[in-house]
């Protein structure tokens, strides 16, 4: 069972609709009424909405929503001789990686042109199989691990399948390490949490930091489900270091934080994209004050329609906050828009010959693409956590 989201005007609630993928009605329905030349066009999201990390896949959903009410109240977009209206296909992947082949060939079943997901790099990469196979582009909001586009698969016409529109972990993990040296931080202790994007990210903070002349006290591992650190922080504790750096989310990574406070630590935390949010802010309380996190991307306080995103976002969806990566899963959607613009098909294989074509200003800022599928100009932002999150420094 998917979910087929029912895109009315941007001031209204939100309906919602269950169908199977191959009811043309239902999707049409989706698509509001449809004039005689409109044609409905569907556009896979595939993200955790169960879990730990729920409030961040449903705040990737909730961009793609949102630029999909957006267009579609703009009278929706010329494709030849039709015009395409659109409907956002959301499935659940749970961040599990054993259920991104299983979420991803769900969405090619329901005759998605293009996957806006998944969050995690390790729900991505395996799913970029199952879309590269059946001719369609992903685009990723927010999987920052570089393999995810590295090792990306081929259409069977040759184009590039996996694309995204942050930064990388071969970009933000340096960040964060140089941020800690500058900040006077000269030993850390790593920990992840066993996962791709956990222990990738982790890899990289210790490459840079140790390369610049830091000291890493100790490196371990705990996982995605970690809810007791106690004993490895005892362990850490006893090596004093200035900074625990953190490879995991925000759900994680505020027991992780409050425990090190519990222990009597001192040493700050320091942590990546995964944990950078107001979902961790709210977790933390004040032991996670004075933590330093990264995103792999522009801050929205800086993005130009920043501040008109965050109020169409509280407005659309009854005053929920925006997480992270909303704004990138709504320009994600401008993207695969953009390349059947540019295509003037609706066909998955011809939308993926035409995303290296992309070149166009979105909320994001600029979005182009290199020959691998990674965005052109990639930032980092890094934070300090106080009652918010407050900018530090820029790196592009």
């Amino acid at each position: 069972m998917h979910t087929i989201f029912k895109l009315i005007p941007l001031t209204a609630a939100i309906a919602l609709a269950a169908c199977g993928g191959g009811d043309k009605k239902a999707a049409d329905a989706a698509c509001g009424k449809l004039a005689d030349n409109e044609i409905c066009v569907k556009i896979g999201s595939g993200a955790p909405k169960t879990g730990g990390i729920a409030h961040l896949g449903k705040d990737n959903e909730n961009g793609t929503i949102l630029a999909v009410q957006e267009i579609n109240a703009k009278g929706g977009v010329k494709v030849g001789d039709k015009v395409a209206k659109f409907a956002i296909v959301g499935e659940d992947d749970a961040g599990d990686p054993k259920q991104g082949p299983v979420v991803a060939q769900k969405l090619v079943d329901a005759k998605v042109v293009g996957v806006v997901g998944h969050l995690n790099s390790g729900v991505s990469i395996p799913a970029n199989a199952v879309y590269a196979k059946a001719g369609l582009v992903q685009i990723s909001p927010s999987s920052t691990n570089p393999d995810y586009t590295l090792k990306g698969n081929k259409t069977p016409k040759g184009s590039v399948s996996s694309y995204r529109v942050v930064a990388t972990d071969a970009q933000q993990g340096p960040a964060v390490a140089k941020f800690i040296m500058k900040s006077g931080g000269k030993t850390i202790a790593i920990l992840d949490d066993a996962t791709q994007y956990g222990k990738g990210l982790a890899d990289q903070v210790e490459k840079t930091f140790t390369a610049d002349g830091g000291k890493v006290l100790a490196r371990e591992a705990a996982t995605d489900k970690t809810t007791d650190f106690k004993a490895v922080l005892t362990k850490i504790k006893a090596t004093n270091p200035d900074y625990v750096f953190w490879g995991g989310m925000d759900d994680t990574a505020a027991s992780l934080v409050k425990q090190m406070r519990e222990l009597g630590m001192t040493a700050k935390l320091a942590a990546a994209d995964g944990a950078c949010t107001e979902k961790f802010i709210e977790l933390s309380g004040a032991a996670g004050k004075g933590a330093i996190c990264s995103e792999a991307g522009f801050p929205l306080s800086r993005m130009a329609k920043g501040a008109e995103f965050t109020a169409n976002y509280e407005k659309a969806f009854a005053g929920q906050k925006v997480q992270i990566y909303s704004p990138f899963s709504y320009d994600g959607v401008y993207t695969l828009v953009e390349a059947i613009k540019i295509a003037q098909s609706v066909d998955p294989e011809a939308i993926a010959a035409a995303m290296p074509k992309v070149n166009f200003q979105g909320l994001i800022g600029p979005i182009a693409f290199d020959e691998k599928g990674d965005i052109k100009g990639g930032a980092i932002t890094i934070y300090e956590i106080t009652d918010k999150k407050d900018v530090k420094d820029v790196v592009q």
